[in-house]
């Protein structure tokens, strides 16, 4: 545990004028911070009213008061929380009688990056946090606390204690070649290794799963011009997000709307309407439309109920007849009408079913980020080389390659850039 570090403090409450304020302090001097701001400390984590002092003696507010010694506190470390009055005015007030004291304001992630390097948690479980905070879907809060109570970070530990089993044996047949070792030993860890670096593989391919859940999924409409693309986004979108007019090539860029779908946040995007033209800003909508359907997670292709045959052009995905109002749907759409609303609930089921789809993983595993990605990968390809290797030592060291590499993910391994870039996007009291 590390408890003589500097003394910080932040709110942990959000910007604004609130009810009530939270001011969190963290190091090993808060003990005497609080004892200075209201002269008698309440018990261990219980809480209780004090009046909050300046040095002079002046009263800054009348504030609940909890102290949590070290190590069983958020950060490990000695930790108090002031529950003060919301009003900017009072943050200001206790904030200069903090500085004051000798404390200092903390940095973005600071309390959250003294508990990870004070074992209160690993790194994939701080970035759950990180997520958690940031969470605005249900998808998003059940992955998040998926990832902070721990899932990936016991896949990963289960996998890094297969690792060392076998790069134990593999020292044993380096060290010790004239030893009776079984026979078949060299072909159970060939075979053990080859097993690792599939299952790895396989999470770090469902990982786009979770990397959709954390950043959204994108939807696109596409179709000819004056099908009802823009009426189709603002009746999904329940206002009016594009201009809606007869005209052909009324939308010329690409607009986006933010919904969500089965607890997932989906950005939903108007494109022009798909046709030849000479007309250069209306060409440039329409390269750009492609463009964005062919990046799309799902493409909703909408057509004219009395006229379908003008989709043969159009990128695969959910085929959408619009205004069936007018005239049926062809066989194999889905009837619409944006005008008139029928079809509109069945549509939001089948984009809430594309996007639980589009998010479902079968793995265990809840890999979010890109970097969890990219060391997996660089974990598993270190294992293939060790099966390929040529000699017992070169597949001990790329054994050891392959533990490290999990270990970037969880931070076992300590890479300073690496906590830099986790913990610099955390808010100012976490």
């Amino acid at each position: 545990m590390i408890n003589d570090t500097e003394t910080i403090f932040a709110p942990a409450s959000g910007p604004g004028r609130g009810a009530i304020g939270v001011v969190r302090i963290s190091g090993g001097n808060s003990l005497a911070v609080i004892e200075g701001l209201c002269a008698r400390v309440p018990p261990p984590r219980r809480a209780a009213v004090r009046a909050l002092r300046n040095a002079a003696g002046d009263i800054l507010d009348r504030a609940m008061v909890v102290w949590m010694p070290g190590p069983a506190s958020y950060t490990g470390e000695d930790t108090a929380e002031l529950h003060i009055h919301g009003g900017q005015a009072v943050l200001r007030a206790v904030g200069d009688a903090l500085i004051a004291a000798g404390c200092r304001l903390a940095e973005p992630g600071e309390f959250t990056r003294r508990a990870f390097l004070n074992g209160r948690m690993d790194l994939l479980e701080a970035e759950g946090i990180a997520d958690l905070v940031a969470a605005e879907t249900e998808g998003q809060r059940r992955q998040a606390l998926r990832q902070l109570e721990g899932e990936a970070s016991r896949q990963l530990r289960a996998w890094a204690d297969r690792l060392r089993r076998v790069l134990a044996w593999q020292e044993a047949l380096i060290d010790f070649p004239d030893e009776d070792l079984p026979a078949e030993t060299a072909a159970q860890l060939t075979d053990e290794v080859a097993a690792l670096a599939e299952e790895m593989e396989r999470a770090a391919a469902e990982s786009r799963r979770g990397a959709r859940v954390r950043e959204g999924l994108v939807f696109a409409v596409t179709g000819a011009p004056n099908v009802g693309k823009s009426s189709l986004v603002n009746a999904l979108a329940g206002r009016d997000v594009a201009i809606v007019a007869r005209t052909p090539g009324t939308t010329r860029d690409v607009l986006e709307v933010s919904l969500e779908f089965a607890g997932v946040p989906v950005t939903l995007i108007d494109t022009a309407g798909l046709r030849d033209s000479d007309d250069p800003v209306e060409a440039e909508g329409v390269r750009r439309a492609r463009m964005r359907a062919a990046a799309a997670d799902l493409v909703i292709r909408v057509v004219d109920a009395a006229s379908p045959g003008v989709s043969g052009h159009l990128p695969e995905g959910l085929l959408v007849a619009n205004k069936i109002d007018l005239a049926p749907a062809p066989e194999g759409a889905l009837g619409i009408s944006a005008a008139t609303g029928a079809g509109l609930a069945a549509l939001r089921d089948g984009l809430a079913a594309a996007a639980a789809q589009l998010t479902a993983g079968e793995g265990s595993a809840v890999l979010s980020r890109v970097r969890h990605t990219v060391a997996l990968m660089e974990s598993a390809e270190a294992l293939r080389r060790a099966a390929t290797a040529t000699l017992p030592e070169l597949c001990g060291e790329e054994l050891r390659l392959s533990i490290r590499a999990l270990g970037r993910i969880t931070g076992a391994v300590e890479v300073e850039d690496v906590l830099d870039t986790v913990f610099g996007a955390f808010c100012i009291g976490k």
